[in-house]
């Protein structure tokens, strides 16, 4: 095995630096293909290239500048986290994310504090100041994994906000029982220090909202061209976090995240274009955090905790964090299974780990000996949390019926013959469909037919809080306007993904004037047909059809019994569905659903089983 001395010769720190990047992006990409929590395989990346192979060590290869690029990454990235912070989408769980703030933060800092003391055996100044600390749910965490669960609208805002309201109001609570530390073992002053701690959350708030507001009105104004917004919003983020920082430790986080939130709900015409570039990069940054902290840790350190450390993880998981939240949600309008769900969820991340190896330090330079166990605790507490919740929110969450389930939905914008007859084949695949329309009356037949609906524009806020946009995957614009549709796809793009968002084809325009970028828009159907085109077919007798390959009955069967089918969609054994594209051809495997459309007409497979029509 490497030592760290021979890694550090090895590896220049550009290159170490490439290196974290590319195991920190390559963690996320091989976790999309896998279906598997991204921050598990980040911290399993970062401890095997650190401790456990000696390649990257980031105290020898990075020196003082690592503590403050991980200070300035996490200043980021809890930046961003305000961005999402829009009051629009707190609606019926404000109430409960205000408990979970000013109930449920102290209930848990005494909590955390009480198990670090009488579990883990930690001093009583020790487990104040990482009791605080661990208020910390972790926004880099929840974030990826609410995407992966699917849940429910209100207990995924719970989750969000606390998670991000709470990580400066965590580090806060850790600078205040640190300088209560302070003040007990140097004897200095306690009225000098509330005095600097009330004075540097001050400073903090004022600073950030005073940046928040002064960006807001100079991007409304025109004072900044759009091409130096983004440049123009970081300079200000690394001047508020500093000169806020520099008055009192930590309290730099307080600030950016009050400058994050005024933004988000400044109705900035440029807004979504800021939001997508800063969630851009908070990956990047989430990523090369996560694998700096895992690849810094050493066994020696590792080493000094004892069995008490996992019986701490189990107290934090299973007392510390549900009583907390449980008590502060009652007699609250959160239903029973949503207080569970957000009680047993506490996954904890990048901050709580970079503050808590910081105070540790600091504790141990005061002469507490057991502040060097605080790292390490911390560092476990995380990886313990990460990989259980990782694995078992999901489940958890279908258990309790607060998951979308493990069947893609489809969104059908919209209402039409068509696409009615597409959302009732795709019903009788026992798939959960939605079509939405701008105009009520074109609804009629989708209500009719028992097809849930919305009515209203799903671009607006008001769909974002009524439909439960996580419980669908796939996403098709086919209503009658195809600027209309190639607004939506494109949109909406960025959220669901690319390559999840379809569009029925545009009419060929024969001015260019007229024609829009083939850039813009969704992926095309295997259809290929404009909106008039598909109706008529709908209307002149054409029907979708549902059938099942098995072994008996495979896709040459198929294509004998519907020669003149067009295969649409296909949805495997394993629950996933994909829309073919033009000239695909279906998966030829047992088990396999194939959606087509072709001439109504009574079929029969070649086992006798009818051929299921829809339309």
């Amino acid at each position: 095995m490497a030592t760290a001395e021979t890694a550090a010769g090895l590896l220049d720190p550009v290159l170490a630096f490439a290196l974290v990047g590319a195991l920190g992006v390559g963690s996320q990409w091989l976790a999309w293909r896998l279906r598997l929590p991204a921050i598990v395989l980040m911290l399993a990346a970062g401890l095997i290239v650190g401790p456990v192979l000696g390649i990257l060590d980031p105290p020898a290869q990075f020196g003082d500048m690592l503590s403050p690029m991980i200070a300035i990454a996490v200043a980021i990235i809890l930046f961003e986290g305000g961005l999402t912070l829009d009051f629009h989408s707190l609606s019926d769980a404000a109430k409960g994310v205000r408990r979970l703030v000013f109930i449920g933060a102290p209930l848990g800092w005494l909590a955390s504090a009480s198990a670090l003391h009488y579990v883990a055996g930690l001093s009583w100044e020790s487990s104040a100041v990482f009791g605080g600390i661990m208020i910390v749910t972790g926004p880099t965490v929840i974030a990826p994994l609410l995407r992966q669960a699917k849940l429910a609208r209100r207990p995924a805002a719970l989750l969000q906000w606390e998670a991000i309201v709470n990580d400066p109001v965590g580090a806060l609570a850790a600078v205040l029982a640190f300088e209560v530390v302070v003040v007990l073992q140097t004897a200095s002053g306690a009225g000098e220090a509330v005095m600097d701690l009330l004075v540097g959350i001050a400073v903090a708030s004022a600073l950030g909202l005073a940046a928040g507001w002064g960006l807001a009105q100079a991007f409304k104004r025109g004072f900044v061209p759009e091409y130096m917004k983004v440049p123009v919003l970081f300079v200000v983020l690394l001047a508020v976090f500093a000169v806020s920082d520099s008055v009192l430790h930590e309290s730099g986080l307080l600030a950016v995240t009050l400058m994050g939130l005024w933004i988000a709900n400044a109705g900035l015409p440029s807004f979504t274009e800021l939001y997508r570039f800063k969630e851009h990069a908070t990956v990047l940054l989430v990523s090369g955090v996560f694998i700096l902290l895992a690849a810094g840790m050493s066994f020696e350190r590792l080493m000094v905790l004892d069995w008490r450390a996992l019986v701490f993880v189990l107290a934090v998981v299973l007392i510390a964090r549900p009583l907390p939240v449980l008590i502060a949600l009652a007699f609250t309008n959160v239903p029973l299974k949503e207080r569970l769900l957000v009680a047993f969820t506490g996954p904890r991340g990048v901050v709580l780990v970079a503050v808590a190896g910081l105070f540790g330090e600091r504790l141990a330079g005061l002469g507490i000996a057991d502040g060097e166990r605080v790292a390490p605790l911390a560092f476990v507490l995380v990886a313990a949390t990460v990989v259980l919740h990782g694995f078992t929110l999901t489940p958890f969450a279908r258990f309790l019926g607060l998951s979308a389930g493990e069947k893609p939905g489809v969104l059908i914008v919209g209402s039409s013959g068509w696409s009615v007859a597409l959302a009732k084949a795709l019903a009788k695949m026992e798939l959960p469909v939605i079509i939405a329309d701008t105009n009520h009356a074109r609804l009629r037949l989708a209500r009719e037919a028992g097809v849930p609906v919305f009515s209203g524009d799903i671009l607006s806020e008001v769909a974002e809080e009524r439909v439960e946009l996580m419980a669908f995957e796939k996403i098709i614009a086919a209503s009658e306007n195809d600027a209309y549709n190639t607004l939506v796809a494109t949109d909406l793009a960025p959220e669901f993904g690319r390559e999840n968002v379809y569009q029925l084809k545009r009419v060929k325009q024969t001015s260019t004037r007229h024609a829009l970028p083939a850039t813009l828009g969704g992926r095309p159907l295997a259809l290929e047909q404009t909106f008039m085109e598909a109706n008529a077919q709908i209307a002149g007798g054409h029907e979708f059809r549902v059938s099942t390959l098995s072994e008996e009955w495979t896709l040459e069967n198929w294509r004998e019994t519907l020669p003149e089918a067009v295969a649409v969609a296909e949805l495997t054994p394993g629950g996933r569905l994909r829309f073919l594209k033009p000239g695909e051809t279906p998966q030829d495997k047992p088990g396999t659903k194939i959606l087509s459309v072709g001439v109504a007409r009574a079929e029969r497979q070649g086992n006798g089983e009818a051929v299921e029509a829809a339309g």
